[in-house]
């Protein structure tokens, strides 16, 4: 006599097919992310494409501790500056547990405020210039091709990233990086071009920057 399966006996059946259906649909899930990370990744690329043409310095970092109930959490503060090398320069900084994570915090800021400075035939200043912030003070004047740049420490940074060749710079004062990058800044910004002058004052460009050629000769 024929047996009749019990339920125990189809049920395995029915559920390894219902079982393969998940799988290839799992798999088309899964194959449908691959897909998607990779026009991520193709994104990500352009963007830092986009991101070749600024130059960042790290200037400082710092270590921090927060006291807790269990004990002190440390973490990192960094510094940085980001420029073109024609003219656009900023300053940011970040903190974060990892040093990397605060680098990338600190150059998101640093794009976020960056200004453009006229320069003078694209190397140097187009006069002299003092900045304070706090008990920063930084001195700045122009200097003629081939003199390079004479400044120390974030200073330096702040010129080479915006891309000045020719200058002479000296900190008096506080020697905290924030203090000499900001009083820096604070400087830089006060300054004025011909053109800026000559718009003001209703004349030609030509007018000041001959008045300008003629003062530096009787001075030779």
């Amino acid at each position: 006599m024929a047996r009749t399966p019990t339920g125990n006996e189809r049920g395995p059946g029915r559920g390894g097919e219902r079982g393969g259906e998940r799988g290839e649909r799992g798999g088309r899930g899964r194959r449908g992310e691959r897909e998607g990370g990779g026009d991520k990744g193709g994104k990500g690329k352009d963007r830092g494409e986009r991101d070749d043409e600024f130059i960042d310095k790290l200037v400082h970092i710092n270590r921090v501790a927060k006291v807790v109930k269990g004990g002190r959490r440390f973490a990192f503060a960094a510094l940085v500056l980001v420029g073109d090398a024609k003219g656009r320069v900023g300053y940011g900084s970040g903190k974060a547990r990892e040093v990397p994570e605060a680098i990338r915090k600190a150059t998101e800021a640093a794009k976020r405020n960056m200004i453009r400075i006229p320069l003078r035939e694209g190397r140097t200043l187009h006069h002299d210039l003092y900045g304070r912030f706090g008990a920063g003070k930084v001195i700045l004047r122009a200097a003629p091709a081939g003199t390079g740049i004479i400044a120390g420490g974030p200073m330096r940074a702040v010129f080479e990233t915006m891309g000045i060749q020719d200058i002479v710079a000296k900190s008096v004062g506080s020697n905290n990086p924030h203090n000499m990058v900001k009083a820096t800044f604070a400087a830089l910004q006060t300054m004025t071009s011909p053109r800026i002058v000559a718009a003001k004052r209703g004349k030609k460009v030509g007018d000041i920057i001959g008045r300008r050629e003629d003062a530096a000769a009787k001075e030779a």
